[in-house]
Parts: C-alpha cells; sequence; structure tokens
C-alpha cells in the first residue's frame, strides 16, 4: 500500500507540474531569453580568462597557448612592477573613492530636498533639468569642460579676467583637474541617481508624517526621524554596489577629461589598459589587469555585505 501510495504522489505531483507548465509555458519561454544572453554573452566569455596565465598572440587559438612563466602568474607580476600601472592604479582608487564620497551623497541630499518642495509644478521642472545631463555622452562633457574651463579662453576664466581675479587652471594642474573632474561626475548623475531615493520616498506611509505633525514635528524633524530611517536600507544596498566599482570605472570620462598636462593624475587603470594593453597588443597583460579588478571588485562587495550584516543592515543578500 505505501508503494501505491507513493506512486499515486508522484503521479499527482507530476499532472501538477504539468498543469502549471501548460498555464505558464509563456513566461518561461520569455525567461529563456535573457538567460541565454547572460549564458553566451556572460559566462562563456569567462572562459577566456585563461588567457592572463598564457603567452595569447592575437590570431592564434587560446587553448593551444602556452602557460605563461611563474606557474602562470607573469603578467600579474609584471603589471605590479610596472610603476605606470601602480600610479594608474593609485589614480583609480583616490578619483574613485573620492566620487564616493563626494558623489554619493549628492544624490540622497537632492531627492530629500526634492521631496520638500511644495509645488508639483516646480518639482517636475527641477526633476527634468536634474536628469538631463545623464543623456549627455562623457565626449559633449569634455567639449563642454574646454568650453568652459579652458584657461586662456575659457568662459569662466575670461570672467574672473574681468572683474581683476587670475585665471584657475581648473584643467591644467592635476590638483585642479581632480575637483573639476569629480564635479562633472556628481552634475552628471546625481539628478538620475536620485530616482531610486524618490521611488523610495514615495513608498514612505503618508500615516508617519501625520502623527510626526501632531507631535509637533516640524520638515527638518519629518525629515531626520522619518525620511532619513526609512532611506537607510536603499542607501546600503547602492553603498555596497557602489563599493565594487572602487577599481573600476569606465574609460570614457578619463579619455574624455584628461589631458597630457595632468596625466600624473589622470591616468587610470582604464586608460592604462586602452594605452599599453590593447595599443600595445599586450592581451594577456590586459586580461591579468582585468581579472585583478574583479577579483577586487567582488572582495569589497562581500566584505562590505558581510560588515553591514553584522551591523544590523539587510546588505545585498
Amino acid at each position: 500500500m505505501a508503494e501505491v501510495t507513493n506512486q499515486e504522489k508522484n503521479q499527482t505531483k507530476q499532472s501538477a507540474f504539468s498543469v502549471y507548465l501548460k498555464r505558464y509555458w509563456q513566461l518561461y519561454v520569455l525567461l529563456a531569453l535573457p538567460l541565454i544572453y547572460l549564458l553566451v554573452f556572460k559566462y562563456v566569455p569567462m572562459l577566456y580568462v585563461q588567457i592572463a596565465f598564457k603567452n595569447y598572440k592575437i590570431g592564434k587559438s587560446v587553448w593551444s597557448a602556452a602557460w605563461a612563466k611563474n606557474y602562470g602568474f607573469q603578467y600579474f607580476i609584471k603589471a605590479f612592477k610596472d610603476r605606470d600601472f601602480i600610479n594608474a592604479l593609485f589614480n583609480t582608487l583616490t578619483l574613485n573613492l573620492k566620487d564616493l564620497i563626494f558623489g554619493f551623497p549628492a544624490p540622497i541630499i537632492f531627492a530629500l530636498i526634492l521631496n520638500e518642495l511644495p509645488f508639483k509644478g516646480f518639482k517636475k521642472v527641477i526633476q527634468t533639468v536634474a536628469y538631463m545631463p545623464h543623456f549627455l555622452s562623457w565626449v559633449i562633457i569634455g567639449s563642454l569642460s574646454l568650453q568652459l574651463f579652458a584657461q586662456d579662453s575659457g568662459m569662466v576664466n575670461m570672467f574672473l579676467k574681468s572683474i581683476g581675479l587670475d585665471a584657475v587652471p581648473f584643467i591644467a594642474e592635476s590638483r585642479h583637474w581632480v575637483r573639476t573632474y569629480i564635479g562633472w561626475g556628481i552634475w552628471q548623475s546625481f539628478g538620475w541617481n536620485s530616482i531610486v531615493y524618490l521611488a523610495a520616498i514615495a513608498g514612505i506611509s503618508p500615516d508617519l508624517y501625520e502623527a510626526a505633525a501632531m507631535d509637533g514635528a516640524g520638515r527638518f524633524a519629518k525629515m531626520w526621524h522619518i525620511t532619513l530611517p526609512s532611506l537607510k536600507p536603499t542607501i546600503v544596498v547602492l553603498l555596497i554596489m557602489n563599493l565594487g566599482y572602487i577599481m573600476g570605472g569606465g574609460m570614457e570620462r578619463p579619455m574624455a577629461l584628461y589631458n597630457k598636462l595632468v596625466m600624473d593624475k589622470a591616468e587610470v587603470i582604464s586608460t592604462y589598459v586602452y594605452t599599453v594593453g590593447i595599443k600595445g597588443s599586450q592581451f594577456s597583460l590586459t586580461t591579468a589587469i582585468g581579472l585583478f579588478q574583479s577579483v577586487v571588485g567582488v572582495i569589497l562587495i562581500l566584505s562590505a555585505n558581510w560588515i553591514s550584516r553584522k551591523l544590523g543592515e539587510r546588505g545585498i543578500w
């Protein structure tokens, strides 16, 4: 009887599963498309990470290439012996940390201020104006930087000269260039990044604000004791994700804003890889540096998530 009962249970489960598939098979077909994309363009290319450990030459098979010296770590050692790479690594960390310190709070502050605006029409206009820079390419922003901040012909410096002040080398001197670089990054991204925080604020129950108002809380008190604590989980998750990009960053922004006068501060890993690895056809070296960046990024995300969980926050998982 027990065997019959088990068979009946299995048949019932199979029939229930077949009914479920017949009802929802379209959803699984739609799910298959992004899964195939991830498999083909994200996971299959991981097989070629081995280029970092081999003496690879373009045009030859990766699988037949000889393994590099020092147990495959020849190009990792070569990178860390290169003074230019160490400088690029230091610049990457410095610029990305400053981006995080000054750029990460900007959309939070903007979302809090925007939430307090009483006029909906004015609020929508401000939102639209703040979002627009996100859709500008860094090539356009680089051109704007030249037009505004060039030492001799930039509009800002021409204005400073007209009122009797000295021109400021915004893009011609390393210290000022770093500030200009960070400023452009904040301007380009703060409006778009505030969307997540505005969505989180929209999900806060109005009853909390009404109860606080009945207790005599003003706008600042409501913001401090209701809005910010409600945003805390979102802030923690986004902070952890941003920490993963400390070693990374795209090539567009540095390439659009740097020049030969500030190369000591403007050369980052992405531009170093492009110049030395891609232009110089050192593909094994390029892959080794990219793998190093990815491993450090994963370690940073895991560490930040572990710390957040220890502090009682939810984290990413």
